[in-house]
């Protein structure tokens, strides 16, 4: 690699939304670590707690910083976060509307003059900037090889998709190296979030073709046949440098993790730290997963009848109404005051939580992140995808890692209204299916806690995800290189 007076410099550029910020700040303080200099782009109501965090790292202290970007005259009226996002249409507006940010985003490439830019996905017009310029753009979008796969025979078999025999409901992925079925329901449908949207993804599709690579949150023992179908039949280049999340350096970044403000995190451990060793119930959906008051009250009535001592993360309890009815009569009585159960209202550290011994489940969407943390906390999990790419990440976890326990959501839908309702009963028997003692649940124990050792060796000096960013840092070292001798 670069001496210091060669330093590699290079864009972070994330969408502003948790779930991609979160590795994006993460993946910068990876290269950091390894010498390069990092500018991560970033909106004026994001910068301070993405500095929190730089400022608790020696290293990214030191060699990352933030450049804010703006949007243009054309996209006044948006938020400058999908975290403050209040409703469906003004998230779609914000997807929709993200090349506004195109004029401010190119003075910055322009005046700093980074090696390579990695930027998301949902910013297809960055292909363009990096071309005009001549540098590399890597894309981040916080799937897995599996669903990048996936996503990529989907677009390319629309009308040659292979229904199964028994109906014709049911499709199976072509070309992959797992038969993996699914719902056609269960798919991602770009018109029903709105009619022109599909254009986003075929621009982004496009985009990722013109690109120099993918860079990947994952790590190679977790999905090989996929990292390899990746690079090798599909055919693009791509590095895997995750679970990305583990190089934080202490316990106040887990913390922070998606939120701007400290939860009461003491009284959360301290409340775990009093129930037996692998007892636990984790339930959480994520930072954009919104539910009717009819689903959260069999959420209630389902973990209040399985028998495990739960945490239970609630995003929406009582949105327009306050004084929580959503919840079954006397329920926080009869669990939380009697301590078998805890229910927040907001963040929480999941992090933390996870990896805590008390902890010995986890009911989850199935968002990449927290999917990678629950493998990385060794824990088994109850799966129940919303929305986008969840559901793949479901099939992952239950039918390939085998860590999973389905319980049985057919409908891929961001919006409550459109999901159907998870009775109380099924929530209650899938719970019981995962915490309790039987064959199946030990098998799938055991096999959560190697993949533990796989994810946390992988980031390891030596390991494969090390190995592989130092690949990719060494890699874009040599282009800036020959791009420096070839102007001079």
């Amino acid at each position: 690699m670069g001496s210091e007076g060669q330093q590699l410099h290079i864009f972070i550029f994330p969408l502003m939304a948790s779930g991609h910020l979160l590795p994006a700040v993460d993946i910068a303080k990876l290269f950091a670590e390894k010498g390069v200099r990092v500018s991560i782009i970033t909106t004026a109501g994001e910068e301070p707690a993405i500095e929190a965090s730089f400022c608790r790292s020696s290293e990214a202290g030191r060699r990352v910083r933030t450049l804010l970007v703006e949007w243009s005259s054309s996209a006044i009226g948006l938020p400058d976060s999908l975290s403050s996002v209040k409703t469906l249409d003004m998230h779609m507006d914000f997807l929709m509307r993200t090349s506004a940010l195109r004029p401010s985003f190119e003075r910055l490439v322009k005046d700093h003059h980074p090696a390579a830019i990695v930027t998301d996905s949902f910013y297809p017009w960055t292909a363009e900037v990096a071309e005009e310029v001549g540098i590399p753009r890597l894309v981040f979008d916080g799937s897995s090889f599996f669903t990048l796969c996936l996503s990529d025979k989907i677009n390319l078999s629309t009308d040659t998709q292979e229904s199964s025999a028994d109906s014709g409901d049911r499709i199976v992925i072509p070309g992959i190296p797992h038969r993996i079925e699914l719902i056609r329901s269960q798919l991602f449908d770009a018109k029903k979030m709105r009619p022109d949207f599909p254009d986003v993804f075929m621009k982004m599709k496009e985009a990722e073709g013109r690109s120099y690579g993918t860079v990947v949150n994952s790590f190679y023992e977790l999905e090989p046949d996929y990292a390899d179908h990746y690079r090798n039949v599909i055919g693009r280049k791509a590095w895997h440098i995750g679970p990305v999340f583990l190089r934080n350096e202490d316990a106040a970044d887990n913390a922070m993790r998606g939120s701007r403000t400290t939860l009461e995190q003491t009284r959360c451990l301290t409340w775990l730290d009093s129930k037996a060793e692998r007892s636990v119930l984790y339930v959480c959906f994520g930072s954009l997963s919104r539910f009717t008051e009819t689903q959260l009250r069999e959420i209630a009535g389902g973990l209040e009848s399985s028998g495990h001592p739960f945490i239970w993360v609630v995003k929406n309890a009582g949105q327009g109404n306050s004084s929580g009815q959503w919840l079954p009569e006397s329920f926080e009585e009869r669990v939380v005051d009697s301590g078998t159960g805890m229910i927040i209202r907001g963040w929480a550290p999941q992090v933390l939580i996870l990896n805590h011994v008390a902890v010995g489940g986890f009911l989850t969407h199935c968002g990449w992140n927290s999917s990678l943390e629950s493998v990385a906390a060794g824990l088994p999990v109850v799966t129940w995808p919303i929305f986008a790419d969840q559901f793949f990440n479901e099939r992952l976890l239950v039918d390939l890692l085998k860590v999973g326990v389905d319980i049985g959501v057919k409908t891929n839908a961001l919006g409550e209204l459109e999901r159907e309702t998870v009775k109380a009963e099924e929530i209650a028997a899938a719970v019981g299916r995962l915490m309790g003692d039987s064959p199946e649940a030990e098998e799938r124990r055991s096999r959560a806690r190697e993949l533990k050792a796989a994810a946390r060796w992988a980031m390891e000096e030596g390991g494969s995800s090390y190995n592989d960013l130092a690949r990719l840092i060494q890699e874009l070292w040599e282009k800036q290189s020959a791009a420096s001798h070839a102007r001079t």
